[in-house]
């Protein structure tokens, strides 16, 4: 199983041999270091561990779980089917990945504020005819009143995007020189922002 931690840098476009021009998102990606191994026995689950971006601000607690490790900033756990033969200290770098594969990116979405149903839902809001002053992005009746409370899970206005988003069946189109690796399409998140790359 391939994943590794990335980061975002921004999007960009390659030509394929016949032309056709492929939007990319181009993710500097890795160098990871394996920073824990995890087991079933111990942990209750298979996971590894990859740590990414150094740091010189590190909480005791950190700088203890990283000892004679570099100090590293972002710390992830990849679940795995069954134990691999990896152990604390193993670099992962780009290279485990190669053009044609495909994977999974996951991501923190832009956080976009307090939104109106219209933007956040998709709405198409009220006619702009006459008897309609001040509704045009109004969200509309928002139930019955027999039951007298809101139905749980009522689309509505709110907080929109800041999520962990999952993007899947992305493909691998370059791995480029220093570890950046061109993926087809976009990719949640705003520049430099910590990716998850996982081989689907």
């Amino acid at each position: 199983m391939k994943f590794i931690i990335g980061e975002k840098l921004e999007m960009s476009q390659v030509f394929a041999p016949d032309g056709t021009v492929i939007p990319v998102t181009l993710v500097k990606a890795g160098p990871c270091v394996v920073t824990q191994v995890r087991t079933t026995e111990k942990d209750g689950v298979n996971a590894i561990q990859l740590g990414f971006r150094e740091t010189k601000n590190l909480t005791k607690p950190e700088a203890g779980h990283l000892k004679d490790l570099p100090q590293l900033s972002v710390l992830r756990d990849f679940t795995i089917d069954q134990p691999v033969e990896m152990k604390r200290g193993d670099a992962v770098d780009a290279s485990v990945f190669a053009p044609g594969d495909t994977v999974l990116v996951v991501g923190q979405s832009k956080g976009k504020g307090f939104q109106g149903v219209v933007k956040r839902h998709g709405f198409h809001g009220h006619p702009t005819s006459h008897g309609h002053k001040d509704q045009e992005r109004m969200p509309g009746s928002i139930g019955a009143g027999g039951v007298q409370h809101v139905m749980k899970g009522r689309r509505m206005a709110g907080r929109m995007g800041d999520d962990r988003v999952t993007v899947k069946n992305l493909k691998v189109v370059e791995v480029r020189e220093g570890g950046i690796l061109a993926i087809k399409g976009a990719v949640p998140g705003a520049r430099h922002s910590i990716l998850e790359i996982i081989a689907a």
